[in-house]
């Protein structure tokens, strides 16, 4: 027996009421008009409108799973709906069907599929004319979310930590996932505004100061070390300081300035993978004051350079 309201929804026939209900706003919010303004968007709407207060309604959906789209005269949904025409007040249709009241009877409101006006002229149906109607919580349902913005030391985003938010949330400590970056989002299930025993979320989007010393490449980092002349020209080794430890670098015979370096493994530890990114270590040669040079050497360097 074919059921089309349920392809409507994009979801099958044993979707539970959660899931009928997630599928119609993601759905809604797709082909809202005043914000999907290709042809077809509108009819598309009402369609996933009326599968949503079928579905949705205990009553009206055990009719529907008992006889299926025989209901519609054997056509799908889609096909049903283009028929009566783009005027056609399908809530007075469709009451007709599944009974009187309409969708509207014991809901908050009535329901109307025409083509009417809501509030500012746009075209209307159930939810009005506006966008903010739907909030980002669900249709009439406030959005409890809570957003804002936190600035997060560099390398308390490269090394995770324990960061104390205060705002409008409350006061309280938070941890710092290890690799965090810059714009990321930081998501504290029930932080959010409460009310009607529901609880939103507290949404905070991070902003990673920079670092005096680092920069940051995806995983990887880079940075600069100075290298006295006598050990660029011939060799030596010098500490290294790395986000977590003290290593020591062996520099080969006639380094260039502004040669690069690779300490492997000294980078930043992606959370996904698990896989550590590198550090690059970029030569600055640092020149000696000729003041600090004996006469003779002064010499020696003027004739052999």
């Amino acid at each position: 027996m074919s059921k089309s309201l349920y392809d409507t929804l994009q979801i099958s026939e044993n979707a539970s009421s959660d899931e009928i209900k997630k599928a119609y706003r993601k759905l809604a919010r797709k082909y809202h008009p005043d914000i999907n303004k290709d042809p077809g968007a509108e009819e598309k709407f009402k369609e996933i409108n009326a599968a949503y207060e079928v579905l949705s309604d205990e009553n009206k959906k055990a009719q529907y799973d008992r006889f299926g789209d025989a209901m519609f005269g054997g056509q799908n949904f889609h096909d049903f709906s283009r028929a009566q025409g783009s005027n056609v007040n399908l809530d007075d249709i469709l009451s007709s069907i599944f009974g009187q009241g309409g969708f509207g009877a014991g809901s908050s409101g009535s329901f109307s599929f025409g083509g009417g006006k809501g509030a500012g002229g746009k075209s209307g149906g159930m939810f009005g004319s506006s966008w903010d109607n739907f909030g980002f919580g669900g249709f009439d349902e406030p959005n409890l979310d809570v957003q804002e913005s936190i600035q997060i030391p560099f390398e308390s985003a490269a090394l995770g930590g324990s960061y104390h938010y205060s705002g409008r949330s409350g006061s309280f400590d938070i941890k710092i996932p290890l690799g965090l970056k810059n714009g990321e989002t930081i998501r504290l299930k029930g932080k959010g505004n409460s009310q009607n025993g529901r609880s939103g979320d507290l949404l905070l989007k991070v902003q990673v100061l920079d670092s005096k010393e680092y920069e940051r490449d995806g995983d990887d980092l880079y940075k600069n070390i100075d290298i006295p002349l006598k050990t660029a020209l011939f060799g030596g080794k010098v500490a290294l300081s790395t986000l977590d430890k003290e290593v020591t670098l062996t520099i080969p015979p006639n380094t260039k300035n502004n040669q690069k370096f690779r300490i492997k493994g000294k980078g930043i530890k992606n959370r996904k993978s698990g896989v550590m990114g590198d550090l690059y270590v970029r030569a600055n040669i640092i020149l000696p004051s000729l003041d600090s040079l004996s006469p003779e050497l002064q010499k020696m360097l003027q004739e052999q350079l």
